[in-house]
């Protein structure tokens, strides 16, 4: 008996860096990639931020959440854990996702990393989607690369190729 129901190939993660733009409006336009891996997510509600002022995060609201009970129940510096949800909340807000897959990035937030109306770069990584101004890519990269010497070959060590 043939199988009626059409096998799903489940949608992964998007790996690299890829461009966008912050519109005059502040609306960042996801690539499709993007697009396609979290039009997935049962809740297609986003909640947008920054945890250190310098790269904004687009949380899936269920992994915000997620963040949320982790720093409520974070007891080694309580204050800390305080203080990043204060961050979170005085830059963040609760977005969606537009028919043309735009999040709307808060006023306050776009100051704040300077991508009003300018190139941004945007990365999937640990949940949640990085973006970063030209600006803060450039600092990243040039970190990055200061540090991979040291570090690669105790990766490949362990098992990296």
């Amino acid at each position: 008996m043939e199988n009626s129901q059409a096998q799903v190939k489940p949608v992964r993660p998007p790996l690299g860096i890829y461009s966008s733009r912050c519109d005059d409006k502040g609306r960042v336009r996801l690539p499709k990639e993007f697009v396609e891996y979290v039009s997935t997510f049962a809740e297609q509600e986003f909640f947008v931020t920054s945890l250190d002022g310098n790269v904004g995060r687009i949380y899936p609201i269920e992994v915000w959440r997620e963040n949320l009970r982790i720093l409520a129940e974070y007891t080694e510096d309580p204050q800390a854990a305080e203080d990043i949800a204060y961050i979170a909340d005085t830059w963040g807000a609760v977005s969606g996702l537009d028919a043309q897959g735009r999040i709307l990035v808060p006023p306050a937030l776009r100051r704040k990393l300077e991508i009003e109306d300018q190139k941004v770069n945007l990365r999937f990584y640990n949940g949640a989607i990085d973006l970063y101004s030209e600006a803060a890519h450039e600092k990243r990269l040039e970190r990055a690369a200061a540090s991979v010497a040291a570090a690669l070959p105790a990766l490949r060590k362990a098992g990296l190729k």
